[in-house]
């Protein structure tokens, strides 16, 4: 919950990001008929066939069958795997397991590599895009390789650790053989599942309707939103977290996670939508991290490709926004900690007690710093920063108290609050 970079664009120029950011989003949106569409079809005719329109004598939306694919277990080899599996409502459709990651694959014996993320608020992004300054924005996914929450759907209905489908026309069938079959053809047209490449590309936009249209995904109901809005007050704990968030000299958060309104939003959204390098301690409980030559670097691969020469971005990761994060049961993209007071602690510890997060180094009898990165990109991490701008020894920028402070603030961005 601090401020972000990927170590070119800090102070200034990450405003220029979020200026861009703003510009970009308004273009896209305007352009895609709300931003609607799915990758490999013809988005614009999509959209503006069938964004909000219903079946003629019925409620029947692209939105209302997306909301059936997205809970339907039927569609994944196992039988057992939904979108909501992964993305759980009660969980902020975030991550409900107890695991870091998910176990998908025919037999839900595949291990993931990542923490599934909350998918709320996603709809106020844009696609992945390099500012004026150069600063990654955008993109959906840990490493921003999606271009829509469209595109982000389709992988994992094809993907073997997740829900394993052998290719586009098993996914279609199993569509074609669902009870709500009906009316995906009143909605596509009576013949839409001859050509399961044009059925698929339906799929995954009804599924990124029912995410922009449903206020499940972006309801605005936490305290802090009755709070901005002068219908609940803030104890003292909760206001001086407030404080914390938004000190530069303290926490530092809303550098990154910006506690104002943008102007594509009806409330804060909590992120930039940029990418910043942690340094996070290598999760072995994710079975991957068993090879010692393996390493997620997020935007620079390996499950991205287009940006492997650009070494300067490698450790870099998607920051997420910050509501509902009382809910999930692990943070960051490889779910190392597993609760806020260990989030927040390791922010403001990490290089001042490098010891309560790394493993010694047996050559050096130090801790092995940011092991979760090959030693010849950990110069990538973020040291310039509040609170990461400590030498080991150092007092934190945050004392325990304060760390429970702030914690009690981050609570308030819980949807569903009841004044």
């Amino acid at each position: 919950m601090s401020s972000c970079s990927v170590r070119t664009a800090p102070g200034a120029s990450r405003r220029l990001a979020a200026a861009a950011f703003m510009a970009t989003g308004a273009v896209f949106l305007a352009g895609c008929g709300g931003g609607g569409g799915g990758s490999g079809g013809s988005p614009l005719v999509i959209a503006a066939t069938s964004t909000t329109q219903a079946v003629p004598g019925t409620t029947v939306t692209a939105a209302s069958i997306g909301e059936k694919i997205f809970s339907d277990r039927s569609l994944s080899a196992s039988g057992q795997m939904a979108c909501a599996t992964c993305h759980d409502p009660a969980t902020g459709h975030a991550s409900p397991f107890s695991t870091p990651v998910a176990f998908g694959g025919p037999n839900l014996d595949q291990a993931g590599t990542r923490s599934p993320p909350s998918l709320r608020y996603l709809r106020f992004n844009t696609p992945f895009f390099l500012a004026s300054d150069g600063t990654p924005t955008g993109g959906f996914d840990w490493d921003g390789r999606a271009a829509t929450l469209a595109d982000q759907a389709r992988r994992p209905f094809l993907s073997a650790n997740e829900m394993a489908n052998a290719d586009v026309a098993t996914v279609v069938a199993k569509v074609a053989a669902a009870a709500y079959a009906a009316d995906f053809k009143a909605l596509f047209g009576a013949n839409i599942f001859a050509d399961p490449d044009t059925a698929f590309d339906r799929v995954v936009f009804s599924l990124e309707r029912y995410q922009r249209e449903s206020d499940e995904f972006a309801p605005f109901t936490s305290k802090f939103d009755y709070f901005t809005a002068g219908k609940a007050a803030f104890n003292d704990q909760e206001s001086r977290g407030l404080a914390l968030f938004n000190r530069p000299d303290k926490g530092n958060c809303a550098a990154c996670h910006a506690s104002i309104k943008p102007s594509n939003a009806p409330g804060a959204l909590f992120t930039d939508f940029t990418f910043d390098s942690l340094g996070l301690p290598r999760n072995m409980a994710i079975p991957a991290n068993a090879d010692p030559a393996y390493f997620d670097m997020g935007l620079c691969g390996p499950a991205r490709t287009d940006l492997a020469n650009r070494t300067d971005l490698c450790g870099a990761f998607k920051v997420p926004s910050l509501r509902n994060v009382a809910l999930r049961h692990h943070f960051f993209h490889n779910g190392q900690f597993d609760s806020l007071e260990q989030v927040v602690r390791f922010y403001v510890r990490r290089d001042t007690n490098p010891e309560e997060w790394f493993p010694v180094d047996p050559g050096t009898g130090q801790p092995d710093a940011y092991n979760d990165l090959p030693p010849e990109r950990r110069g990538n991490v973020n040291v310039t920063e509040v609170p990461y701008n400590k030498k080991a020894g150092e007092q934190p920028y945050l004392d325990e108290s304060e760390i429970q402070d702030l914690v009690a603030f981050l609570k308030t961005l819980t949807d569903g609050y009841a004044p």
